[in-house]
């Protein structure tokens, strides 16, 4: 690796900040938890580590190449992109497959099925490695275009000395997971000196977290159904929920319930005018 950043980063990495030791830290327990399930599969190590800079293997983002989110609930939320290029995709699934190394084998579908389902056996991994540290991690792997979210950290999983074969994967951490990481990452309370829980946060911590985006949301109702009622939707079919219209509404906060009130219409657009707030956002966040 050169002191130089290697042209086959890819723009928004190049553009994203470096990771803090708590993404780092993060990113790290997936090195391992990746590197123990590729050494499970190979028979032998495979050696995992984190570059904030593209390795020499690298290769620039290409529309062939495989993307997936890692989804984030629980102690943690937030999201972590993975870029694998078709290469990287075919060795990992000739491997997991139990197939004979060949570069140029045709690529099938099954062979991204087949990294997408060694991925999750990682993700399992790295909860349960997770845990100890952050509290219980629920770890969901979704195939995806590339990430629409702002990114808070970058960087490369490349494969060290030994490895069976060169391996690179490109990954980035959403702004709402970076941050929560970093939050997380604060001494218990009991060994630091911190202000009231009733009191307000300083408005130097806040502004800390004034650029993380958050997902709000708001919720009209629910309604359980069964899978072949589901199947018979079609256009015009109208599904019922369990709120009426005069009750007030959700308003939530990357998935936690903040507050309620009524719909209003503002500039043509749907809006919420809050009648009741159940917790802070802070606090949700």
């Amino acid at each position: 690796m050169t002191d130089e950043p290697s042209p086959s980063s890819s723009p928004v990495a190049a553009s994203t900040p470096p990771p803090d030791a708590a993404a780092r830290s993060y990113v790290q327990v997936w090195a391992e938890s990746l590197a123990q399930v590729l050494g499970q599969i190979a028979g032998s190590p495979f050696a995992m580590e984190c570059l904030s800079e593209a390795p020499a293997e690298a290769q620039p983002p290409q529309e062939s190449d495989l993307r997936v989110i890692l989804v984030a609930a629980g102690a943690l939320r937030g999201e972590m992109s993975l870029r694998i290029s078709r290469d990287a995709v075919l060795a990992l699934a000739q491997l997991f497959l139990s197939e004979a190394r060949d570069a140029a084998a045709e690529f099938k579908p099954d062979h991204q099925e087949a990294v997408e389902e060694l991925l999750r056996q990682v993700a399992g991994h790295a909860a349960t490695a997770l845990k100890p540290r952050w509290g219980e991690v629920q770890l969901r792997l979704e195939s995806s275009a590339a990430p629409s979210w702002a990114a808070g950290a970058s960087g490369w999983l490349a494969s060290g000395s030994g490895a069976a074969f060169p391996l690179a994967l490109e990954w980035q951490l959403s702004a709402a997971l970076n941050a929560a990481l970093t939050a997380a990452a604060r001494p218990p309370a009991s060994n630091r000196t911190e202000a009231p829980a009733d009191e307000e946060p300083s408005e130097s911590n806040l502004d800390l977290l004034r650029d993380v985006e958050l997902e709000v949301t708001l919720r009209f109702g629910e309604r359980i159904m069964l899978l072949r009622d589901i199947l018979e939707l079609g256009e015009g079919s109208v599904v019922e929920l369990d709120r009426r219209v005069e009750e007030p509404v959700d308003l939530l906060l990357d998935g936690k319930l903040i507050a309620r009130g009524e719909v209003v219409v503002v500039d043509g657009s749907y809006g919420l005018r809050i009648r009741e707030m159940l917790t802070t956002p802070l606090a949700s966040a």
